[in-house]
């Protein structure tokens, strides 16, 4: 395949790289090897899909997708840096800051899923009484209860630190438990310390059977989560697997994905614009 098709399909499959992510320092990400290396946050790896997406994209292709698994703020440097040779984030405030940098990336939604606001069974902060997720952190800033922040840059940092902004208000760093690591871990810390915290849907219910935690507050337009990869237009590798996740059998096994039976990722919905940080998934397309 000549390299101006390859472009036009970089355009217009962005990688979804949410596949196998396991990170090999010393292979180059333009060495035109059969490793593909990426920088990924860390839901798609803790949730099991990175699990589900690189075997299959392996025995399609014969391509090793190895990755690291990151905060997205991480993932996004490491792709600056030329340590990846794609990023799969879910941080739109950090994604747009980095496309004004390097405009000539290629940008696209692949997959959506939400967030939740867990915590102790006996929800003693009542946020299950909220009308919205601004409300519900409010109340758990006015409330005693302790509250684990990923604190590390990742998504879901920049959306929990939006909803503190919005609600004008947070705990005290007496109750403010700053995880600084992946998305597990910090479910840990709230299990430990009877705390609330903000997950992403999938981590917490592939790891919901090993926790004292209940999933108390969603469904706000605010806790919608989106996935997106981002690469350079030049890299062959990278435009292949974002093909293969945005418009071939990629889109499948994330629909397919499931843990106890339930579905955890959407793929993008066809019409909808997913170019931009903004985008959000629709109902009707264009």
């Amino acid at each position: 395949m000549g390299s101006n098709v390859a472009a036009v399909r970089a355009r217009r499959y962005p990688t979804l790289a949410l596949l196998s992510l396991m990170l090999v320092t010393g292979c180059s990400v333009q060495d035109g090897s059969s490793t593909l290396t990426i920088a990924t946050t860390t839901s798609v790896d803790q949730s099991g899909l990175l699990a589900a997406l690189a075997p299959a994209y392996q025995l399609e292709s014969g391509i090793d997708v190895r990755a690291h698994a990151t905060g997205s703020g991480q993932a996004l440097q490491m792709l600056a840096r030329g340590d990846a040779a794609l990023a799969i984030s879910h941080a739109p405030n950090a994604e747009a800051a980095v496309l004004r940098s390097h405009p000539d990336w290629i940008y696209r939604k692949f997959a959506f899923n939400e967030f939740i606001v867990v915590g102790p069974p006996t929800d003693p902060a009542r946020i299950r009484e909220s009308a919205n997720a601004v409300e519900a952190f409010h109340r758990i800033a006015q409330s005693s209860a302790r509250f684990v922040s990923r604190g590390d840059q990742s998504g879901t940092h920049e959306t929990e630190e939006r909803l503190w902004t919005l609600a004008k208000q947070r705990p005290g760093a007496d109750r403010l438990i700053v995880s600084g690591r992946g998305m597990a871990q910090a479910l840990r810390h709230a299990d430990e310390a009877e705390a609330y915290t903000l997950s992403d849907d999938a981590t917490f219910y592939r790891f919901e059977q090993q926790l004292e935690l209940a999933a108390h507050y969603r469904g706000d337009a605010l806790l919608v989560n989106t996935y997106a990869l981002l690469y350079r237009p030049d890299d062959t590798l990278a435009a292949n697997f974002a093909h293969w996740l945005t418009a071939g059998a990629g889109r499948s096994v994330i629909r397919s994905f499931t843990v106890d039976g339930r579905r955890l990722y959407a793929v993008w919905p066809e019409g909808c614009y997913a170019s931009a940080p903004i985008d959000q998934p629709c109902r009707t397309g264009r």
